[in-house]
């Protein structure tokens, strides 16, 4: 009985979830995350457009409030919507990108996937990769990588990797996309930071020799002793050959 309900619980919030990417359509909804307290369920709402999920007023969460009531039985439902705009968001980066190619083909797919890069590298991620699987471009199904930076897929360190997949239907087939980032604030164990004071001291001290040698060798008692130094050297080599 108790692994009934677990699975009713279960298939109530995917098709909860389920309806609220159809409601408010692809690359509007991040993620959605269902909590149940004691008040009543509690659905947060990830996105980068928070004012568009709210609507005007507030009318989408009062109509989102009353279809949750009456078709899937949540007695006291809240609504909440988290801004993930200045957030790395997987799923949101996957429905752009698939927004992308549904609007303009799958020809164009390498620019797709170079501008998103790119755009990730310069928001300061440490890491991302995108995985592009299906009829990319000819008709055989192959799979395209695109990554830039860390990437850890096993491990402790894998927890902080935000990863998602996501779908896009084009005319040739369906596209699998398939996003992992590693946010800026992510703790790499294996990565090396370098003061750039101290290497900035580093290479004047190191100029600074070489001036010193280049100034120690133009005397005129020292090309003669670098050119006894150099003929003993040669000396040597060939009696080691020998």
């Amino acid at each position: 009985m108790i692994e009934k309900k677990f699975i009713t619980a279960q298939k109530q919030e995917f098709m909860i979830m389920e309806y609220i990417n159809k409601f408010f359509g692809k690359g509007k909804v991040g993620d959605v995350r269902i909590e149940r307290t004691p008040i009543g369920e509690k659905i947060i709402i990830y996105t980068s457009r928070p004012g568009l999920i709210v609507g005007k007023k507030g009318e989408n969460i009062q109509q989102l409030v009353q279809t949750f009531k009456r078709d899937y039985g949540l007695e006291a439902p809240q609504i909440e919507v988290v801004d993930v705009s200045n957030q790395f968001d997987a799923k949101s980066v996957g429905e752009q990108i698939a927004l992308s190619l549904e609007r303009f083909g799958p020809l164009g797919f390498k620019i797709v996937a170079y501008r998103m890069i790119e755009k990730l590298s310069r928001m300061g991620c440490l890491g991302a990769e995108i995985i592009l699987s299906g009829k990319l471009p000819s008709e055989r199904a192959r799979s395209w990588r695109f990554a830039f930076g860390y990437m850890q897929k096993t491990g402790d360190f894998a927890m902080n990797v935000d990863s998602a997949n996501v779908t896009a239907q084009t005319l040739p087939g369906t596209v699998g996309i398939k996003v992992s980032i590693i946010p800026p604030d992510a703790k790499i164990s294996d990565q090396i930071k370098l003061d750039k004071a101290m290497v900035q001291n580093e290479l004047k001290k190191q100029l600074i020799v070489e001036e010193i040698k280049e100034v120690e060798e133009k005397k005129p008692g020292k090309k003669k002793e670098r050119k006894k130094r150099e003929k003993k050297e040669k000396k040597e080599n060939g009696n080691i050959k020998k």
